[in-house]
């Protein structure tokens, strides 16, 4: 199993470099990790810094938008160079602790989803299902 982190990033200068190290260490058996870091055209030093650690660390991708787009065109970015079989969103403010990948993944890996959502909620949001809605398996975390 491949698995692509996109990492949409827009002046994240505090707190992205710890981020870089988080999601360099933490290792899910029997995955293959393909790092992808979109920097969505930062204004501070978050542009410095990734380049820097990117040196160190030349197995990650590195893609730069020329000026700001959104993070939603840093997704896209990120997806159109995405080779895993499954994609993973992680944001650069920590917001979200890669560890909790693993749990977004068992399910997969274990045979019981296809695709899951993860959802910061603290109750499972109300989805109606016919036979014609696709079956999703939700992860608190």
């Amino acid at each position: 199993m491949k698995l692509s982190i996109i990492i949409p990033v827009y002046n994240e200068e505090k707190t992205v470099l710890l981020l870089l190290d988080k999601v360099k260490k933490v290792n899910f058996p029997g995955v293959e990790k393909e790092i992808i870091i979109v920097n969505d055209g930062s204004t501070d030093s978050s542009t410095i810094k990734i380049k820097e650690y990117i040196r160190k660390t030349p197995t990650f991708i590195h893609l730069q938008h020329k000026k700001n787009q959104g993070k939603g065109a840093a997704v896209r970015t990120g997806i159109k160079k995405a080779t895993g079989e499954y994609i993973v969103i992680q944001d650069a403010d920590l917001e979200y602790n890669p560890k909790e990948i693993g749990k977004l993944i068992k399910p997969i890996k274990d045979g019981y989803a296809q695709i899951v959502y993860g959802t910061r909620l603290k109750r499972l949001p109300n989805l109606s299902r016919d036979e014609r809605s696709p079956v999703f398996f939700i992860c608190n975390g």
